[in-house]
């Protein structure tokens, strides 16, 4: 299932074509769906792979199949809790997985009583979003007031404040891929040149990165700690050890290939099957 053909899609179409994976694309453009009945032909396939890059139609494309039977990757429950940055946090701390200190509030004057609990600098996140797109540093309560007197005038899930304290780290974060109970591959990513964001979407520069026992434990565990399936778990490194900040549920793997030499599409094909024969 898609919503547009990107490079990893692609990659994916290749993979199926040189393992003869019978492979069928479901442009969710041209879908129009009869939820009243099930004769529309989709649950002739066995299992689906969700690449929907549009949360909200990702997750009611997934909700649909689900309430015929069928198994997709990744599950309505893991995408939907991923696909928002404050309960996939509730998430990763009630499991007990090493992640930054977050507050959730609903008004400015609310955020500056939060950020004088977190300190500066800290860092504001729309609850769901990609690509570091609206994330922003806050420096001081000055730069608070600006960065968050706009949102005010924006649509009410802006309103939802997710305020994180700002990690010391070095200048990049790790992806490390995670399918079923394995850590198949790890990337640095590397922030560009005068931008602190690390997404390559942005001019992130990977780096090959070995799974080591301790990346692949913690990484594991956070995935399990969202529902289990094919992620991509984001990390960042401390004096103390790693720290979880994202669980990413349709992942962008272009990169992690090409540097890596990993072939997650092919592995990615491989445990969709798999759950199409549980």
């Amino acid at each position: 299932m898609y919503d547009q053909l990107r490079p990893d899609e692609r990659l994916i179409i290749d993979a199926a074509k040189r393992d003869g994976i019978d492979l069928a694309l479901y442009d969710t453009n041209q879908l129009a769906w009869d939820i009243t009945t099930e004769n529309d032909g989709i649950e002739l396939a066995d299992a689906f792979l969700q690449r929907c890059i549009s949360y909200f139609r990702s997750i009611h494309v997934t909700a649909t199949l689900e309430a015929r039977g069928r198994p997709v990757v990744n599950s309505y429950k893991a995408a939907s809790t991923c696909g928002n940055k404050l309960i996939a946090s509730i998430c990763l701390s009630r499991a007990k997985i090493p992640t930054p200190r977050t507050f959730l509030t609903f008004t400015q004057e609310a955020s500056l009583k939060a950020l004088e609990q977190l300190g500066y600098p800290a860092v504001v996140k729309p609850i769901v979003g990609s690509w570091g797109r609206l994330v922003a540093q806050i420096k001081d309560p000055e730069s608070a007031v600006a960065i968050l007197e706009p949102r005010e005038y924006m649509h009410p899930v802006q309103q939802v404040y997710y305020l994180q304290e700002k990690i010391k780290r070095p200048e990049r974060d790790i992806r490390c891929y995670v399918i079923g109970d394995q850590a198949v591959a790890a990337i640095y990513r590397n922030a560009p040149p005068g931008d602190w964001r690390t997404n390559t979407a942005r001019g992130g520069v990977a780096e090959n990165l070995p799974v080591t026992p301790e990346l692949a434990e913690l990484s594991i565990r956070a995935a399990q700690a969202v529902g289990g399936g094919a992620f991509g778990v984001d990390l960042m490194e401390t004096g103390a050890g790693f720290v979880v900040h994202e669980v990413n549920h349709t992942t962008e793997f272009k990169n992690t290939v090409r540097v890596t030499g990993i072939d997650i599409p092919k592995l990615l094909l491989e445990y969709t099957i798999r759950q199409a024969k549980k």
